[in-house]
């Protein structure tokens, strides 16, 4: 299934074993085999728990919508909420965010080469 395919990517992609992820989220590692294998499903409890492990939503792991393969890699959760929340205002709005970052991801990189 999509589901297994998805745990399976990102466990690899945070570089951690069945037994690894397993000891993260409070499982044995024969149940993140199954679930990779598509064997068996997790109850809703232990799907919270491996999303956690995994720093991911619940949603993502088990629907993965594309505009949510983004996010399941944003480490900054308070960060990712605030996008999400620009995401919502006017268009104006955003042009104003988009410049300020912009500018101080610009100052950022001169002051790196100027050391």
């Amino acid at each position: 299934s999509d589901f297994s395919e998805r745990l399976r990517t990102l466990r690899k992609q945070k570089n951690l074993s069945q037994t690894e992820l397993g000891k993260l989220a409070d499982l044995h590692y024969t149940h993140i085999g199954r679930f990779e294998r598509g064997i068996s499903r997790p109850s809703g409890d232990t799907l919270k728990r491996l999303a956690d492990a995994l720093d991911i939503s619940s949603d993502y792991l088990l629907e993965g919508s594309t505009e949510d393969a983004a996010t399941a890699r944003f480490e900054d959760r308070e960060l990712l909420r605030q996008f999400q929340e620009v995401e919502h205002l006017p268009d104006e709005d955003k042009t104003v965010i988009k410049k300020l970052l912009d500018a101080f991801l610009t100052k950022k990189h001169l002051q790196s080469l100027a050391r």
